[in-house]
């Protein structure tokens, strides 16, 4: 009998569309907790969630039978569903997204950098934050692409 072992992190990043201010405080909270439960769902662990009013930090740990892609994909049209149906009839989130791997030996510097974007976002835009995250990740871009 075979067993496979694992131990895939990621860190996925995406925007609301147009990146809107679209999470709103009274609800960002109940936002990042279902979240953590669609990963939970999947037989995943959200490590950590944050974000601000126009985008989302995750920290997961996935199964190898899920794709980075279908992660996104089911995260983003569940919750999008959740907060249009319950807060904002106007919510979604950009088509795109952004999904980095990490080693267990960054998951602490991950977890604080997640942790900290509110005081992180009153020096930064989301826009330069993921420009950063793209050169930082040698990930070649065109940026009139990365913007929907």
């Amino acid at each position: 009998m075979s067993h496979t072992s694992s131990n895939i992190l990621l860190h996925l990043i995406f925007s609301t569309q147009g990146r809107r201010p679209l999470i709103k405080a009274d609800f960002r909270a109940d936002l990042f907790a279902y979240l953590g439960g669609i990963i939970r769902e999947m037989n995943g662990t959200a490590l950590i969630i944050n974000g601000i009013a126009d985008h989302v930090h995750m920290l997961v740990r996935i199964r190898p039978v899920h794709s980075a892609a279908q992660i996104v994909r089911v995260v983003k049209a569940n919750s999008s569903r959740w907060v249009h149906e319950k807060w904002n009839a106007g919510f979604a989130w950009q088509t795109g997204y952004g999904v980095f791997s990490v080693s267990e030996s960054s998951v602490a510097a991950v977890t604080k950098y997640i942790a900290k974007q509110e005081a992180h976002h009153r020096k930064h835009s989301f826009k330069e934050e993921y420009i950063a995250f793209l050169k930082k990740n040698k990930v070649v871009y065109d940026e009139r692409y990365i913007w929907d």
